[in-house]
């Protein structure tokens, strides 16, 4: 027997499903259960199931609220957590734009009019984020569905069947959809912001670059996101830093361009540093220019033994790979 927590709670009322010759019990997106506040319900069902049975959870993640229902029913359990090599599809480009000084609102209207989607999905992190960016998409003529945790069930499946019959060309949604359904031909997915819970990003970006499909992923992020994007980039996904300029996308600087720079900076060993103070000092003529030759060598120095450097590591991180 395969359905939602609450219709197989029905059968059991009833009397129609013989829960009790269970062998094996399974909860899938455990989770997404507890977020939807299902996990209640999947409790009860529980409780009707014989005491020996193979008792099976699947989760992306293992919230602390979720810790007092798994210590309930599993005993001793074994943990298996299954690495992917690859976090996100090969397929989908992952852009970054920054926000600072801009409305998100108005910037993610400017995005839309450049894209052209088949589909897009717009991913945010609260009902009421989406309920005031649908609105604002609506009222700029644009063809927007929403789906969040307060639309009821029986709207949202009216919506999706719209969408199969691509009535719309965005939903913007919370992270509900992001796991919950399942939508296809999605070209593009904008992250108005950087999720609260950082699993939550594989899941938004996998919407789109299915089926060997190409696909681009915008995120929206502020200069408080930084930390967040680093850990991003420790699951070995690469962004490319973009922005709008005389109408289009164009590739723009990297977020860490300063602190590079000063890094580099602080790589002069005090030799230069030296012969850099006596610049300013009266000297021989075509001193100086020796000065800026010597400064400009060991620059160039540095930066070949960087580069070789990061040879090294990229050729290791491919063997790694294979």
């Amino acid at each position: 027997m395969i359905g939602t927590p609450g219709r197989i709670y029905d059968l059991v009322k009833s009397g129609d499903l013989a829960i009790h010759k269970a062998s094996t019990f399974v909860v899938d997106e455990a989770d997404m259960t507890l977020d939807m506040g299902f996990l209640e319900t999947v409790d009860k069902i529980a409780s009707s199931l014989p005491k020996h049975l193979q008792f099976l959870v699947f989760s992306a993640t293992i919230p602390q609220k979720l810790q007092p229902f798994l210590k309930k029913y599993l005993t001793n359990p074994v943990m298996e957590q299954i690495k992917t090599r690859t976090v996100i599809s090969d397929t989908i480009e992952n852009w970054l734009i920054s926000t600072k000084g801009r409305d998100r609102n108005s910037q993610i209207l400017e995005m839309t009019k450049l894209m052209q989607p088949y589909l897009a999905m717009i991913f945010v992190n609260t009902k009421e984020r989406a309920d005031e960016l649908h609105s604002y998409l609506v009222t700029n003529g644009l063809k927007a569905a929403k789906i969040h945790g307060d639309v009821l069930p029986r709207e949202r499946k009216r919506i999706m069947t719209q969408v199969k019959n691509l009535n719309y060309e965005y939903i913007v949604a919370t992270d509900l959809a992001a796991r919950g359904i399942d939508i296809e031909g999605v070209s593009h997915v904008i992250n108005d912001a950087i999720p609260q819970d950082l699993s939550f990003f594989v899941h938004r970006v996998g919407r789109t670059g299915r089926n060997g499909l190409s696909g681009i992923a915008i995120t929206l992020y502020q200069p408080s996101d930084d930390a967040d994007i680093r850990e991003l980039e420790k699951l070995n996904i690469k962004f490319q830093p973009k922005e709008i300029k005389n109408g289009e996308f164009v590739d723009t600087y990297d977020r860490d361009r300063r602190v590079n720079r000063e890094k580099s900076q602080e790589k002069l060993d005090l030799e230069m540093i030296g012969l850099v103070k006596k610049k300013k000092k009266k000297v021989k003529p075509g001193y100086k220019k020796k000065i800026k030759w010597a400064v400009d060598e060991k620059r160039r120095k540095t930066k070949r033994v960087e580069a070789r450097a990061k040879g090294r590591a990229e050729r290791k991180a491919k063997r790694q790979n294979f």
